[in-house]
């Protein structure tokens, strides 16, 4: 996760508060794939038991940001019970990140077809088709994403990332519309407020250790507030500031996150294209 002096010295030079630890591993998790690992050794387990453990060791790997150890145990569940949504959900992400995107289209699809009420699958297909160049049918999901829960603003923040990738001036429009509906108390909304020019940079990183409870919560504001700054200044061509956000992002370890995952296929893009710049 090489975040080291170049990250901190960003952190000094533009952030008006101090810059939190990267999370841990939680021993509780470890200790937990521990348990289930021993579990998984009994011979006495139906397979829908077996498909269960193998579901949820793989979502504690994945906490954890070992998405190889995740994969393999998905895979092992969709195995033994074939039917389970959410393992699909997490595959589909996980091919996503690996822009591996007819893959990732198709799990997100099985998703749907299993539980149409999977209200994530709407979220992540949606940011599978964003980041396969295909933003008017992300704008789709984002749509019926955000329809679920107006008052969300992570989910207006996507939905107007591809919108921008459509048409810029329309996206700032429906951002404008969409903000009527959340709840200024709430943190996120500040990620809104940051892209309607109504906070500026300073301000906007001033006040995200208010009302903080734990540095666990620290770390996954800074995680969003870094990841949403970056995308913010890619939109407007400056890939240098973006990647120096990009990677603050990764320096949070808030590996559950999907700005956390998402940030580092960001990073990957900015090297190709300007590897592409250099190579044309």
């Amino acid at each position: 996760m090489g975040c080291q002096s170049t990250q901190h010295q960003v952190a000094e030079s533009v952030l008006p508060i101090p810059f939190t630890e990267p999370l841990q591993a939680n021993p509780r998790t470890q200790i937990e794939i521990a348990r289930y690992s021993e579990l998984l050794n009994s011979q006495e387990l139906t397979r829908a038991q077996r498909a269960e453990l193998y579901h949820i060791r793989g979502k504690l790997y994945d906490s954890l940001g070992q998405a190889q150890l995740a994969q393999i145990d998905f895979n092992r569940a969709l195995k033994l019970q074939p039917d389970m949504a959410e393992v699909y959900n997490f595959l589909g992400i996980h091919h996503t990140l690996r822009q591996e995107f007819s893959e990732a289209y198709e799990r997100f699809d099985s998703v749907l077809e299993l539980d149409d009420s999977y209200d994530y699958a709407y979220l992540n297909r949606g940011i599978a088709l964003y980041y396969g160049s295909r933003p008017e049918l992300a704008v789709d999901d984002f749509k019926r994403f955000l329809a679920n829960a107006p008052d969300d603003a992570y989910r207006v923040m996507w939905l107007y990332i591809a919108e921008h990738a459509v048409d810029p001036i329309a996206a700032k429009a429906t951002l404008l519309e969409n903000s009527a509906s959340l709840n200024e108390a709430s943190w996120s909304t500040q990620l809104v407020q940051l892209y309607l020019n109504e906070l500026d940079e300073s301000q906007f990183l001033a006040q995200v250790s208010k009302g903080v409870q734990s540095q666990k919560e620290y770390a996954e504001r800074l995680c969003e507030a870094y990841f949403y700054i970056a995308k913010r200044y890619r939109a407007n061509g400056n890939n240098a500031k973006a990647a120096e956000f990009f990677r603050l992002t990764l320096a949070t370890n808030v590996y559950e996150f999907v700005e956390h995952k998402y940030a580092r296929l960001e990073l990957r893009l900015i090297r190709e294209e300007l590897l592409g710049k250099a190579t044309s």
